[in-house]
């Protein structure tokens, strides 16, 4: 089921948060239409701590949430790998959850 949800990259405003190519452009989430839509049941991004941004410093969407700042929940099982953290030892996002902490 489909759920909407104000773009979190953006924080609803459907411009582009870091003005990239002009302060009137769209923003690349929701492309200027303040909201996305997720598959429910989901939860805030571990990888990005919801903020939608990509933590490894660029000004970019999250790359396992796509600048949602919320995955989608398919299993409550914590990934064993990384223990619930969403990360691999080397910081990028864990390869056997993807970044979503749950198996």
């Amino acid at each position: 089921m489909n759920t909407k949800i104000k773009c979190v990259y953006c924080k609803g405003k459907g411009i582009d948060p870091f003005n990239l190519l002009s302060d009137i452009s769209k923003c690349q989430v929701c492309n200027g239409l303040s909201s996305v839509e997720i598959d429910a049941p989901f939860r805030i991004c571990v990888f990005c701590s919801g903020t939608a941004t990509n933590p490894l410093g660029a000004r970019v969407p999250c790359i396992v949430c796509k600048g949602k700042g919320n995955n989608t929940i398919t299993s409550e099982l914590l990934c064993a790998k990384c223990i619930g953290t969403g990360r691999a030892k080397d910081g990028l996002p864990c390869t056997t959850c993807k970044g979503t902490a749950y198996k």
